[in-house]
C-alpha cells in the first residue's frame, strides 16, 4: 500500500471516528434549555385526594349540619354544595393559564391582570382595565371560594365556571381573544400540549388542545382558591380567643336585627347567594347601572347586582360594581345614611327591604370595620409560576 493511501485512509478513520464521538457520546446541554413544568400530582391544600385521582375539598364546616341544607347563618353552619372532584394536574395546568397572557388576542393580558392574588383576587381598581388600555364598567370580583357560588359575574349571568371564563376570553373590552385565535396559540407551544396530555388521561401530546379542555383546567384552578381559616373561622369552631373584645362587638353588631347585615352577607360563605337592589350610587355622574335586569330580563331587578362574599373584604377595595367607596368605613355609613338616599331622581329602584335606616353610631361602625378585618384569610395563596410555556412573563 503506497503511502497515499495510507494517508487517505487515515483520513476516513479520523472521520468515521468524530462522527461516532458526536452521536455517542453525551451532549452539553444548551444554557438556555429550559426542562418542561412536571404538573403537580398532588391536590392543594383544602383538599384531599381519592382513589379516581379527585382533589374533594376537606374543611371544619362538614361536620356541621344544617335545616333543609340552607345556612342560618350561625356560627357553626354547614357550607352550600362546593364544585370539586377536579384532578390535581387539571388543577396546576389551570394555575399555568390563569397567569399566561397568551390567553389574550395580543399576549398582554392574563386572566391574573384583573385578579390579582396579592389583592384579594381582585385588581385593586374602581373598574377594571381591558384591552389596549380600555376601562370597563365594572370592578373585577375576587375569585376566593368561588367554588360554591352558583351565580357568577356581577350580574349572575353564567353559572358555571366553564362558562364564565369564556367571558372575558372571548368579549372585545377584555382579553380581546377568539377561539380561533385561543386554539392555534397554544396549539403552537409544544409545551402545553404536553402538559395539557398529561391532565387529561387517554389525550396523546401530538393531538391538538380543544377549547373544553381549556375551559376545565381553568375551572379547576378557581375551584381550588379556598379561604376558610381566618380568625372568624377560628372563633366559630370554638376558640373564642381568636377573636379580640372589639371584633366580637362587632360580630354582634353583624348580626343583628338593627344592623341586619347577616340577612344577605350570611356566614359561613358570607353572601346568601341572592341579588339585591341597594341604590349604590354611580361614580362621577355615570348613568346608572341596570345590573341584572339585562341578563335576566326582570325589571324588579334594574340596579340589582350579585351579594358578594365578604372573605378577604380587607384586600378587595375600592368596593360596590363600581368601585365607588375607597374604604369599609365609607362603605358600611352608606347603609347608615338611610334608604334609597343615593338612588337617582329619575329612578324608580325597588330597593331591598333589608335596606332600611339603622342608624348606627360612629363607634358601631368602627366595630364592624373591625369585625370584617377578621374574614382575611390567605393561607392557601397559590404559587404564581415563575415561567410559562408561553416564554411570556406572567402577567400580574
Amino acid at each position: 500500500m503506497n503511502g497515499s493511501s495510507l494517508v487517505l485512509k487515515s483520513v476516513v478513520s479520523g472521520v468515521i471516528l468524530i462522527i461516532s464521538l458526536f452521536y455517542f457520546l453525551p451532549k452539553k446541554v444548551s444554557e438556555t434549555y429550559e426542562p418542561i413544568p412536571k404538573l403537580k400530582s398532588q391536590c392543594p391544600p383544602g383538599f384531599i385526594k381519592n382513589d379516581q385521582n379527585e382533589c374533594i375539598a376537606l374543611n371544619l364546616y362538614q361536620q356541621y349540619d344544617s335545616p333543609h341544607n340552607k345556612g342560618v347563618g350561625g356560627l357553626q353552619t354547614s357550607l352550600p354544595e362546593i364544585r370539586d372532584g377536579f384532578s390535581p394536574q387539571e388543577i396546576d395546568l389551570g394555575r399555568y393559564l390563569f397567569f399566561d397572557p397568551v390567553l389574550s388576542g395580543d399576549g398582554t393580558i392574563s386572566c391574573a391582570s384583573c385578579h390579582d392574588p396579592k389583592k384579594g383576587f381582585s385588581d385593586g381598581l374602581p373598574t377594571s382595565i381591558g384591552s389596549h388600555g380600555q376601562k370597563l364598567t365594572r370592578g373585577a370580583p375576587s375569585l376566593w371560594n368561588v367554588a360554591y357560588l352558583k351565580k357568577l359575574f356581577w350580574d349572575g349571568r353564567a353559572t358555571t365556571l366553564e362558562e364564565q371564563a369564556q367571558g372575558p376570553l372571548f368579549s372585545e373590552v377584555e382579553m380581546d381573544n377568539t377561539p380561533e385565535n385561543l386554539l392555534n396559540s397554544l396549539n403552537a407551544i409544544d409545551t402545553y400540549k404536553l402538559m395539557f396530555a398529561e391532565a387529561f388521561p387517554g389525550k396523546k401530546p401530538s393531538e391538538d388542545i380543544k377549547l373544553n379542555e381549556i375551559y376545565t383546567a381553568l375551572s379547576a384552578f378557581q375551584a381550588s382558591l379556598i379561604s376558610l381559616n381566618s380568625k372568624y373561622d377560628q372563633y366559630a369552631h370554638g376558640y373564642h380567643d381568636a377573636l379580640n373584645k372589639n371584633e366580637i362587638e362587632g360580630l354582634n353588631i353583624f348580626r343583628s336585627f338593627v344592623a341586619r347585615c347577616a340577612e344577605c352577607h350570611t356566614p359561613p360563605l358570607f353572601t346568601n347567594q341572592q341579588f339585591a337592589v341597594i341604590g349604590s350610587p354611580e361614580p362621577n355622574g355615570l348613568p346608572l347601572d341596570p345590573g341584572a335586569e339585562i341578563p335576566f330580563k326582570d325589571k324588579t331587578l334594574r340596579g340589582a347586582f350579585k351579594v358578594p362574599s365578604l372573605r378577604n373584604i380587607e384586600k378587595t377595595a375600592p368596593y360596590m360594581h363600581s368601585g365607588n367607596f375607597q374604604t369599609l368605613r365609607e362603605t358600611i355609613k352608606f347603609y347608615t345614611d338611610g334608604r334609597g338616599h343615593a338612588v337617582p331622581d329619575d329612578e324608580e329602584l325597588i330597593v331591598h327591604w333589608h335596606i332600611w335606616e339603622p342608624n348606627l353610631t360612629d363607634y358601631e361602625l368602627d366595630r364592624l370595620v373591625d369585625f370584617l378585618k377578621t374574614l382575611t384569610d390567605e393561607t392557601f395563596t397559590p404559587q404564581v409560576p415563575e415561567n410559562l410555556p408561553s416564554g411570556i412573563k406572567p402577567s400580574i
